[in-house]
């Protein structure tokens, strides 16, 4: 499958999904609009999923906004030049604000390229992602599902995914994110559309609005 780029990317891949798994169909009834989610590749957008790292959305765009008031421009030489004092000001947690400066020292001083991971199969992008401090595997699945277009990434460890998929399929208990990656790989090599499709899902049952980004 090529890489989820356009709204009609998203319409081709549901119509494949239900196919895959017919159980789908109701819950593609249900969820409604399924957005595209793409952001531009690099370091503003990977900062902001790791701000939403187990926080709600709303907290997060608040996080998120005095960030960039503070930082402006977003890059990693403006972060490192501020040091810690505006990102705690913005409401970074301790371990955020480590994550976010050693991502900048990589991206300044060892050569990382977010835009080229873009590029590379996603195994090998999100093993080097991962490789760096504070970034696990949802960060670096939500990165490549927005960023690159990924069509086959599935971040398990969503907790708003978990809950929809348990609701959605009438499953007796909320999965742990080891469960929800085996689930899914029934969807394969559409996961990531399959994670929009819950996301809308969620959002059209509980009212509001919980996938990362954007």
């Amino acid at each position: 499958m090529h890489r989820i780029d356009t709204d009609a990317h998203i319409l081709e891949a549901l119509d494949a999904l239900v196919g895959i798994d017919p159980r789908l169909e109701a819950v593609r009834a249900r969820a409604g609009e399924v957005p595209l989610r793409r952001t531009t590749p690099g370091f503003a957008s990977l900062v902001s999923i790791i701000v939403s790292q187990q926080v709600s959305r709303a907290s997060a765009d608040a996080i998120e906004g005095r960030l960039v008031r503070l930082v402006n421009p977003l890059t990693p030489d403006a972060v490192l030049s501020g040091g810690e004092e505006p990102l705690i000001a913005a409401g970074l947690s301790r371990a955020k604000q480590r994550t976010v400066l050693a991502l900048s020292c990589a991206i300044r001083d060892d050569g990382l390229d977010l835009e080229a991971l873009c590029a590379l199969d996603a195994d090998q992008a999100i093993a080097r992602l991962t490789a760096l401090p504070g970034i696990g595997p949802w960060t670096a699945q939500v990165y490549l599902l927005v960023a690159a277009g990924h069509p086959d990434v599935f971040p398990a460890g969503d907790v708003a995914l978990q809950a929809a998929v348990a609701d959605a399929l009438a499953l007796s208990e909320r999965p742990n994110p080891r469960d929800l990656a085996l689930l899914a790989e029934s969807w394969t090599p559409l996961r990531a559309v399959a994670a929009r499709l819950f996301w809308a899902y969620y959002r059209e049952r509980k009212g509001h609005e919980a996938a990362p980004l954007p």
